[in-house]
Protein backbone atom coordinates (compact mmCIF):
# COMPACT_ATOMS: atom_id res chain seq x y z
CA UNK A 1 0.00 0.00 0.00
CA UNK A 2 1.46 3.36 -1.03
CA UNK A 3 2.15 5.96 1.63
CA UNK A 4 -0.23 8.92 1.72
CA UNK A 5 1.41 12.27 0.93
CA UNK A 6 -0.66 14.93 2.71
CA UNK A 7 -0.98 18.04 0.60
CA UNK A 8 -3.17 21.10 0.17
CA UNK A 9 -4.00 22.91 -3.05
CA UNK A 10 -5.83 26.20 -2.58
CA UNK A 11 -7.83 26.79 -5.76
CA UNK A 12 -9.55 29.91 -7.04
CA UNK A 13 -12.93 29.00 -8.52
CA UNK A 14 -13.51 32.32 -10.29
CA UNK A 15 -16.39 34.77 -9.90
CA UNK A 16 -19.38 32.51 -10.57
CA UNK A 17 -19.67 31.66 -14.26
CA UNK A 18 -18.69 27.99 -14.29
CA UNK A 19 -16.56 28.49 -17.40
CA UNK A 20 -14.41 31.19 -15.79
CA UNK A 21 -12.02 28.70 -14.22
CA UNK A 22 -8.54 27.68 -15.28
CA UNK A 23 -7.48 24.33 -16.69
CA UNK A 24 -5.06 23.95 -13.80
CA UNK A 25 -7.94 24.40 -11.35
CA UNK A 26 -9.99 21.71 -13.08
CA UNK A 27 -7.01 19.33 -12.94
CA UNK A 28 -6.66 19.98 -9.21
CA UNK A 29 -10.35 19.26 -8.63
CA UNK A 30 -10.08 16.04 -10.63
CA UNK A 31 -7.06 14.94 -8.57
CA UNK A 32 -8.53 15.77 -5.15
CA UNK A 33 -9.29 13.18 -2.49
CA UNK A 34 -11.19 15.77 -0.45
CA UNK A 35 -12.68 19.12 -1.49
CA UNK A 36 -13.56 21.78 1.06
CA UNK A 37 -15.67 24.34 -0.77
CA UNK A 38 -17.12 27.77 -0.03
CA UNK A 39 -20.60 29.22 -0.44
CA UNK A 40 -19.68 31.50 -3.34
CA UNK A 41 -18.33 28.83 -5.68
CA UNK A 42 -20.48 27.52 -8.51
CA UNK A 43 -21.32 24.00 -7.35
CA UNK A 44 -21.38 22.80 -10.95
CA UNK A 45 -17.59 22.72 -10.63
CA UNK A 46 -17.90 19.79 -8.25
CA UNK A 47 -18.95 17.57 -11.16
CA UNK A 48 -15.27 17.46 -12.14
CA UNK A 49 -14.44 15.65 -8.90
CA UNK A 50 -14.03 11.89 -8.80
CA UNK A 51 -16.99 9.89 -7.50
CA UNK A 52 -14.76 8.85 -4.60
CA UNK A 53 -13.88 12.41 -3.61
CA UNK A 54 -15.22 13.56 -0.26
CA UNK A 55 -17.06 16.89 -0.62
CA UNK A 56 -17.41 19.10 2.45
CA UNK A 57 -19.22 22.45 2.50
CA UNK A 58 -17.40 24.92 4.75
CA UNK A 59 -18.86 28.21 3.56
CA UNK A 60 -20.87 30.95 5.18
CA UNK A 61 -23.89 33.06 4.26
CA UNK A 62 -24.81 36.33 5.97
CA UNK A 63 -22.64 35.58 8.99
CA UNK A 64 -23.92 32.00 9.38
CA UNK A 65 -20.85 29.76 9.42
CA UNK A 66 -20.79 26.04 8.57
CA UNK A 67 -17.30 26.02 10.12
CA UNK A 68 -15.24 28.68 11.85
CA UNK A 69 -11.85 29.43 10.25
CA UNK A 70 -9.97 27.59 12.99
CA UNK A 71 -12.09 24.51 12.34
CA UNK A 72 -11.44 24.74 8.59
CA UNK A 73 -7.69 24.91 9.24
CA UNK A 74 -7.89 21.84 11.46
CA UNK A 75 -10.05 20.00 8.94
CA UNK A 76 -7.55 20.65 6.14
CA UNK A 77 -4.76 19.03 8.15
CA UNK A 78 -6.85 16.11 9.42
CA UNK A 79 -8.26 15.23 5.99
CA UNK A 80 -4.88 15.58 4.28
CA UNK A 81 -3.29 13.18 6.74
CA UNK A 82 -6.22 10.78 6.42
CA UNK A 83 -6.76 10.84 2.65
CA UNK A 84 -3.94 12.73 0.93
CA UNK A 85 -4.79 15.58 -1.42
CA UNK A 86 -7.12 18.27 -0.08
CA UNK A 87 -8.40 20.96 -2.44
CA UNK A 88 -9.64 24.12 -0.78
CA UNK A 89 -12.02 25.55 -3.39
CA UNK A 90 -12.64 29.25 -2.89
CA UNK A 91 -14.61 31.83 -4.85
CA UNK A 92 -12.73 34.31 -7.04
CA UNK A 93 -9.02 34.37 -6.30
CA UNK A 94 -7.98 32.79 -2.98
CA UNK A 95 -5.42 35.50 -2.23
CA UNK A 96 -7.88 38.41 -2.73
CA UNK A 97 -9.72 38.63 0.61
CA UNK A 98 -9.93 34.85 0.55
CA UNK A 99 -7.75 33.80 3.52
CA UNK A 100 -5.94 31.35 1.28
CA UNK A 101 -2.55 32.45 2.58
CA UNK A 102 -3.66 31.83 6.18
CA UNK A 103 -4.72 28.30 5.33
CA UNK A 104 -1.44 27.58 3.56
CA UNK A 105 0.56 28.91 6.51
CA UNK A 106 -1.37 26.65 8.87
CA UNK A 107 -0.99 23.58 6.63
CA UNK A 108 2.76 24.08 6.23
CA UNK A 109 3.09 24.17 9.99
CA UNK A 110 1.92 20.55 10.01
CA UNK A 111 4.22 19.41 7.23
CA UNK A 112 1.75 19.45 4.32
CA UNK A 113 2.92 20.13 0.80
CA UNK A 114 1.13 23.30 -0.32
CA UNK A 115 0.16 24.73 -3.71
CA UNK A 116 -2.03 27.51 -5.03
CA UNK A 117 -4.00 27.87 -8.26
CA UNK A 118 -4.94 31.53 -8.83
CA UNK A 119 -8.49 32.35 -9.86
CA UNK A 120 -10.20 35.18 -11.73
CA UNK A 121 -11.16 37.70 -9.08
CA UNK A 122 -14.71 39.01 -9.00
CA UNK A 123 -13.35 42.52 -8.46
CA UNK A 124 -12.28 42.63 -12.11
CA UNK A 125 -14.45 40.03 -13.86
CA UNK A 126 -17.84 41.14 -12.55
CA UNK A 127 -17.55 44.76 -13.79
CA UNK A 128 -16.09 43.47 -17.06
CA UNK A 129 -19.18 41.33 -17.68
CA UNK A 130 -21.18 44.56 -17.51
CA UNK A 131 -18.83 46.27 -19.97
CA UNK A 132 -17.27 48.37 -17.22
CA UNK A 133 -13.49 48.75 -17.66
CA UNK A 134 -11.88 49.58 -14.34
CA UNK A 135 -9.34 51.72 -16.18
CA UNK A 136 -9.92 53.69 -19.35
CA UNK A 137 -7.69 56.29 -20.90
CA UNK A 138 -8.98 59.74 -20.05
CA UNK A 139 -11.29 58.45 -17.30
CA UNK A 140 -9.30 56.41 -14.81
CA UNK A 141 -5.60 55.72 -14.41
CA UNK A 142 -5.88 53.32 -11.50
CA UNK A 143 -8.32 51.44 -9.31
CA UNK A 144 -8.74 50.53 -5.65
CA UNK A 145 -10.12 47.18 -4.51
CA UNK A 146 -11.32 47.35 -0.92
CA UNK A 147 -13.17 45.06 1.43
CA UNK A 148 -15.77 47.22 3.13
CA UNK A 149 -16.07 45.12 6.26
CA UNK A 150 -13.00 44.53 8.41
CA UNK A 151 -12.50 41.63 10.83
CA UNK A 152 -14.08 43.70 13.62
CA UNK A 153 -17.10 44.37 11.34
CA UNK A 154 -16.43 48.10 10.96
CA UNK A 155 -16.06 49.98 7.68
CA UNK A 156 -12.53 49.92 6.29
CA UNK A 157 -10.62 53.16 6.84
CA UNK A 158 -9.38 52.81 3.25
CA UNK A 159 -12.84 53.79 1.96
CA UNK A 160 -12.50 57.50 2.96
CA UNK A 161 -9.00 57.54 1.46
CA UNK A 162 -10.25 56.05 -1.79
CA UNK A 163 -13.08 58.58 -1.93
CA UNK A 164 -10.51 61.37 -2.11
CA UNK A 165 -8.79 59.86 -5.16
CA UNK A 166 -9.65 60.04 -8.85
CA UNK A 167 -9.35 56.26 -9.16
CA UNK A 168 -12.12 53.78 -9.84
CA UNK A 169 -13.18 52.28 -6.52
CA UNK A 170 -14.32 48.65 -6.29
CA UNK A 171 -15.78 47.64 -2.94
CA UNK A 172 -16.40 44.03 -1.94
CA UNK A 173 -18.63 42.90 0.90
CA UNK A 174 -20.09 46.38 1.15
CA UNK A 175 -23.86 46.09 0.87
CA UNK A 176 -24.43 46.27 4.63
CA UNK A 177 -22.26 49.40 4.72
CA UNK A 178 -23.80 51.08 1.66
CA UNK A 179 -25.31 54.04 3.51
CA UNK A 180 -21.95 54.80 5.14
CA UNK A 181 -20.14 54.50 1.83
CA UNK A 182 -22.58 56.84 0.11
CA UNK A 183 -22.21 59.47 2.82
CA UNK A 184 -18.40 59.34 2.62
CA UNK A 185 -18.43 59.93 -1.15
CA UNK A 186 -21.02 62.70 -0.80
CA UNK A 187 -18.80 64.40 1.78
CA UNK A 188 -16.10 64.57 -0.90
CA UNK A 189 -18.50 66.29 -3.31
CA UNK A 190 -18.97 63.15 -5.40
CA UNK A 191 -22.74 62.84 -5.23
CA UNK A 192 -22.94 62.85 -9.04
CA UNK A 193 -20.21 60.26 -9.56
CA UNK A 194 -21.50 57.23 -11.49
CA UNK A 195 -21.99 54.10 -9.41
CA UNK A 196 -22.91 50.48 -10.17
CA UNK A 197 -23.93 47.60 -7.95
CA UNK A 198 -23.77 44.12 -9.43
CA UNK A 199 -25.29 41.20 -7.54
CA UNK A 200 -24.41 37.58 -8.40
CA UNK A 201 -22.04 38.83 -11.07
CA UNK A 202 -21.34 36.57 -14.09
CA UNK A 203 -24.13 34.18 -13.05
CA UNK A 204 -27.46 33.53 -14.73
CA UNK A 205 -29.29 35.36 -11.90
CA UNK A 206 -27.12 38.48 -12.14
CA UNK A 207 -28.92 41.64 -11.00
CA UNK A 208 -27.56 45.12 -11.77
CA UNK A 209 -28.28 48.67 -10.65
CA UNK A 210 -26.68 51.70 -12.33
CA UNK A 211 -26.95 55.23 -10.99
CA UNK A 212 -24.92 57.82 -9.12
CA UNK A 213 -23.75 58.13 -5.55
CA UNK A 214 -26.85 60.20 -4.73
CA UNK A 215 -29.36 57.86 -6.45
CA UNK A 216 -27.94 54.40 -5.82
CA UNK A 217 -29.76 53.66 -2.56
CA UNK A 218 -33.15 54.19 -4.21
CA UNK A 219 -32.06 51.98 -7.12
CA UNK A 220 -30.97 49.26 -4.69
CA UNK A 221 -34.41 49.32 -3.06
CA UNK A 222 -36.19 49.34 -6.43
CA UNK A 223 -34.19 46.44 -7.87
CA UNK A 224 -33.97 44.59 -4.54
CA UNK A 225 -30.21 44.32 -4.77
CA UNK A 226 -28.47 42.44 -1.97
CA UNK A 227 -25.33 40.50 -1.13
CA UNK A 228 -23.25 39.05 -2.66
CA UNK A 229 -22.59 42.13 -4.74
CA UNK A 230 -19.76 44.26 -6.11
CA UNK A 231 -19.87 48.06 -5.78
CA UNK A 232 -18.13 50.11 -8.49
CA UNK A 233 -17.73 53.88 -8.14
CA UNK A 234 -16.16 56.07 -10.80
CA UNK A 235 -16.52 57.70 -14.20
CA UNK A 236 -15.82 54.39 -15.95
CA UNK A 237 -19.33 53.25 -14.98
CA UNK A 238 -20.83 55.65 -17.54
CA UNK A 239 -18.09 54.74 -20.03
CA UNK A 240 -19.15 51.11 -20.20
CA UNK A 241 -19.13 49.41 -23.54
CA UNK A 242 -22.00 47.50 -25.09
CA UNK A 243 -21.48 43.76 -25.14
CA UNK A 244 -23.15 41.02 -27.13
CA UNK A 245 -24.50 37.99 -25.30
CA UNK A 246 -21.25 36.21 -24.58
CA UNK A 247 -22.45 32.62 -24.33
CA UNK A 248 -24.32 32.80 -27.63
CA UNK A 249 -21.32 34.26 -29.43
CA UNK A 250 -18.89 31.71 -28.02
CA UNK A 251 -21.23 28.85 -28.89
CA UNK A 252 -21.19 30.00 -32.50
CA UNK A 253 -17.40 29.66 -32.55
CA UNK A 254 -17.25 26.04 -31.42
Amino acid sequence: MSKITPKLTVVGAGPGDVELITLKAIKAIEAANVILYDALINEELLKYASVDTELIFVGKRKGCYAFQQKQINELIVAKAKEKGHVVRLKGGDPFIFGRGAEEIDHARGFGLETFVVPGITSAIAVPAYQGIPLTKRGSSESFWVITATTKNHSLSTDVPLAAKSTATVVILMGMHKLAEIVEIFKSEGKQDTPMAIIQNGTRADENVGIGTVSTIEAIVAERQLASPAIIVIGDVVEKRVELSTMCEEINKMV
